[in-house]
């Protein structure tokens, strides 16, 4: 079931919580919806479900697949929602918790009992819990009270699924399994659905397509790729990852910063460059065109990657580092070493009339 959102704003007194927005969902897709705290993604969730009302906006209107559901009730519009803190009936049993939306149906539209065990059972076995039919949620991790409120949802077979930061209750290991656990299951049963999250990672690795939102607007709709890679703004590009800050003012093309310089093809003028951690080489010798001293203060090589913190001078605030072990030994990298910074590629996000979004950092060699 497609979703199409046509001009949908909301206001909560004189706060205007979401500016008019258009969005369309194509049937089967897993869109995340991304952005800090007050952002407005929640509320857009809301409002799709139909636990909100839209402001009256000319033209505006909720489409699932060719049905309008603008004015219709929560209980009308056949959809699933997965709340972060599961919201169990905890004097039920895992099979009677998912079972339950279905009990409770009007007679003339509610499954014969042997129905409603397969459909439950079915669905346990989907989410790997059926030889937990029988446990009470207190007797059930966190993940797995998650995933009996995933098969709860499900169990209606609503033509949209929500889902409302459904991991944020979870410790990180139990996030991951989650979120790939998820992942697969959408693939096997294809339902559309639209998730909110805080979580760059998460929104990255789970959707099909992310929808970036601040201030109750919409930064950039795209794939997790394109939006990683081609940011449409300066807010998205922070907002997806650690980033680097290098400001200075250019003269004759070359940047200054203090007792720093990189060779850059700018204007002259204050300029302000940003860099990801994975694009800068570090070094024990100056590269012409490139002379940013730096010195390491903290070292983490836990994970795939070491992460090196650095400080200097020129810097206003410390620096992230990424390099491979392999670069890590070879440097021997120790707390208080004295290395260079080597900028790999850089960005900037200039008024809309000198656009430029990003560089190779042509000149380091």
């Amino acid at each position: 079931m497609s979703i199409r959102l046509q001009h949908i704003g909301k206001h909560f007194g004189r706060t205007q919580a979401l500016e008019p927005v258009d969005l369309d969902i194509a049937e089967g897709e897993l869109v995340g919806l991304l952005g800090p705290s007050g952002s407005g993604k929640t509320t857009l969730l809301r409002i799709i479900a139909g636990l909100e009302t839209a402001d009256r906006e000319p033209g505006g209107r909720i489409l699932f697949g060719d049905r309008d559901v603008t004015h219709l009730h929560v209980r009308d519009r056949r959809i699933g929602f997965v709340f972060q803190h599961y919201a169990l009936f905890r004097h039920m049993t895992v099979f009677d918790n998912v079972a339950f939306g279905l009990t409770v149906l009007p007679r003339k539209q509610r499954p014969s009992s042997g129905e409603i065990r397969r459909r439950v059972h079915r669905l346990l076995e989907m989410v790997k819990l059926e030889h937990m039919a029988q446990r009470y949620p207190a007797q059930l991790s966190g993940g797995q009270q998650q995933r009996v409120s995933l098969a709860r949802a499900l169990a209606l077979r609503p033509d949209v699924l929500l889902l409302d930061e459904p991991f944020g209750a979870l410790d990180a290991k139990v996030r991951q399994e989650l979120r790939r656990w998820l992942r697969h299951l959408h693939d096997e049963l294809h339902f559309t659905s639209l998730f909110v999250t805080h979580d760059q990672e998460e929104a990255l690795e789970l959707s099909d397509r992310v929808v970036v939102m601040s201030n109750g607007r919409i930064e950039q709709i795209d794939t997790p790729h394109e939006l990683y890679r081609h940011p449409a703004n300066r807010f998205v590009f922070e907002f997806l990852g650690d980033v680097n800050h290098l400001e200075g003012t250019v003269r004759d093309g070359v940047l200054t910063c203090g007792n720093a310089h990189l060779a850059v093809d700018l204007t002259d003028g204050p300029e302000e460059l940003l860099l990801r951690p994975h694009e800068i080489e570090l070094a024990e010798r100056p590269r012409h065109g490139a002379q940013l001293p730096v010195t390491v203060t903290a070292i983490s090589p836990v994970g795939a990657e070491v992460r090196v913190e650095l400080e200097a001078d020129w810097l206003g605030e410390p620096w992230l580092a990424t390099v491979s072990h392999a670069d890590y030994e070879r440097l021997a990298l120790t707390r208080g070493a004295g290395l260079y910074v080597l900028p790999r590629r850089w960005h900037r996000f200039p008024a809309e009339r000198d656009r430029l979004p990003s560089r190779t950092a042509e000149s380091v060699s």
